[in-house]
């Protein structure tokens, strides 16, 4: 039996996907120092060593230029565009506000069954830390979340957290041995003041978690130079 046919439209969406998982790689690249300020991203070179086709390559760099990350020069490619330390701490303090707003309202209108739930994901991205899985770490926090940004009901507010947080480099936080443990500890303590439905507290440690995450970004950042 023949195999059926790759419509066009799922070719479309996987492109997408994969220039999606691109524009993500070459993100955390630049957050992370990897990519290093006013250096050329090559087409040919990024695909290679990427292991992707030119074309996913090309269309991340459009996305990344539209978050301002690149630069498009004329007979010589995309320059990355320095950060700086305003630029960490700005990225910080939009997702901090909006991830604030959130926290308040999921301690408001969570349900028991929800917060049962935060509880099990949390075990889950203990097992992670225990295991020293970044991939699994990464996954296991960006569930919980998920779970805890949509608790409250404003979806729209939630998605626009979601597109903020992309600039986080989840794999530098994942790999860190010593966040791990950190961040397992702040979600248990997050998930006790919900159900005493402590909206301060529960505020109070959100910010803390971001706080806690804009100083071992600009830590990592220091360490390699970036800015020296």
């Amino acid at each position: 039996m023949n195999a059926p046919a790759r419509t066009p439209v799922a070719g479309a969406v996987r492109r997408e996907q994969l220039s999606d998982e691109v524009a993500a790689r070459l993100r955390a690249e630049i957050m992370t120092g990897a990519l290093r300020p006013d250096s050329f991203i090559r087409l040919d070179e990024t695909a290679a060593r990427l292991g992707v086709s030119i074309t996913p390559v090309r269309e991340a760099l459009r996305t990344l230029r539209g978050e301002g990350m690149v630069e498009l020069e004329p007979h010589r490619g995309h320059r990355v565009v320095p950060l700086t330390r305003t630029d960490i701490e700005d990225i910080f303090w939009l997702q901090s506000t909006i991830a604030q707003e959130l926290a308040a309202t999921a301690a408001r209108n969570i349900t028991d069954a929800q917060i049962d739930e935060l509880a099990q994901l949390n075990e889950r991205l203990a097992e992670a830390v225990e295991q020293r899985d970044p991939d699994r770490v990464a996954r296991a926090e960006f569930t919980f979340h998920r779970a805890f940004n949509r608790a409250g009901g404003r979806i729209k507010l939630a998605w626009f957290l979601l597109h903020a947080a992309r600039y986080l480099p989840p794999q530098l936080f994942a790999s860190d041995e010593t966040w791990g443990p950190v961040a397992v500890a702040s979600h248990a303590e997050l998930i006790e003041a919900l159900r005493r439905r402590d909206v301060d507290t529960v505020v109070e440690l959100t910010r803390g978690q971001f706080t806690d995450g804009r100083a071992r970004l600009i830590a990592w950042l220091e360490q390699v130079g970036l800015w020296s």
